[in-house]
């Protein structure tokens, strides 16, 4: 029975391969690092990590611990057994039935579904503070939120026309966007320190955690939400150059890199924000604004750093509909 079953994984292996055959392998290891790191380095998550005050330090690595390595162990482990294109609705077929791959199909719709509404949210909010405080005639209409969420989906629509010849270059620019704010986040501090406008920043403290129905909720979103995502990329394994080596380089090279922005993020976010007044939707600007209002410059760099960080929800929702896009694709083959 056991090698029954190996054999009918060995020929729908091959069966896809044979269909992948006419893909593009458009990424590199470069273009994968920077999709781990723009896709599973969700801005808001920041914030969220912040509302825990100092004890934010042990649930990031308590949620790391428990799930984010365990997760980035088994994606490498499968994808060097299977590194075909539809990733994780491959890995279900082949290893399962027809059904537990169209359930997990299923459940990876419903998530982009959920995630491409709130991103719609936070998109708008990010650019109300690109705008600034004299646009709040148009941010606070009724149709604003709708319609910067219309003209978001139409983009990634249009882009994913081009596959992943233009995608790429899309998401590349985003994750580069992201790590030059996530850079400012992190400067932020050490710059309002040194001209006396912070006083209240350490990064590495860790404060004893208090158990409550706050503190296990919070927890649960670092671990199940912000921290997922590693087996995201590999769905566009058929379009990979090398992906059963590729792919799980770019897991081991982004853990340490995403792991620091985590919790060097929520450090600098804390010392700027009070933690009753954190802006859950867009932390990160909010957090700009506030560490650097007493630099004249300020009223400069950050709208120009908030415009990186929508850039990089944009490129963002553009992998999640791309990604998506490729599962009727492998269902069919």
């Amino acid at each position: 029975m056991v090698e029954d079953a190996r054999r009918r994984e060995a020929a729908g292996a091959a069966a896809v391969e044979s269909h992948s055959a006419g893909l593009r392998r458009e990424l590199g290891l470069f273009d994968l690092v920077l999709k781990q790191v723009m896709f599973i380095v969700g801005a808001q998550w920041v914030g969220t990590a912040a509302m825990l005050g100092h004890a934010q330090v042990f649930y990031w690595l308590l949620a790391m611990a428990l799930f984010y390595l365990p997760q980035a162990a088994v994606v490498i482990h499968l994808n060097r057994l299977m590194p075909l294109e539809g990733g994780l609705y491959q890995w279900a077929k082949l290893g399962f039935n027809d059904g537990v791959g169209f359930l997990v199909a299923w459940n990876l719709w419903v998530f982009a579904l959920i995630l491409l509404s709130s991103y719609g949210l936070v998109i708008a909010d990010t650019f109300s503070y690109a705008l600034g405080s004299g646009a709040a005639w148009f941010t606070s209409t009724k149709w604003y939120d709708g319609a910067v969420t219309g003209f978001v989906v139409a983009t990634i629509i249009l882009v994913s026309l081009y596959w992943l010849r233009v995608g790429k270059w899309v998401h590349d620019a985003g994750g580069m966007a992201h790590l030059i704010t996530f850079g400012a986040l992190l400067l932020m501090p050490l710059v309002a320190i040194s001209h006396h406008a912070i006083t209240n920043y350490h990064p590495f403290a860790v404060a004893v955690p208090r158990a409550s129905l706050l503190s296990v909720n919070i927890f649960s979103k670092l671990a199940l939400g912000a921290l997922t995502g590693f087996e995201y990329v590999a769905i566009l394994a058929g379009e990979t150059r090398d992906p059963g080596r590729a792919i799980g380089r770019s897991v081991m090279i982004a853990t340490p890199i995403i792991a620091l922005m985590f919790i060097l993020g929520t450090g600098a976010v804390l010392s700027a924000t009070p933690i009753g007044k954190i802006d859950l939707i867009a932390p990160i600007p909010q957090a700009l604004t506030l560490g650097l209002h007493s630099f004249g410059f300020a009223v400069y760099i950050v709208p120009v750093l908030t415009m990186l960080l929508l850039t990089r929800h944009i490129a963002n929702v553009n992998l999640l509909f791309a990604a998506n896009t490729r599962l009727p694709l492998v269902a069919g083959w």
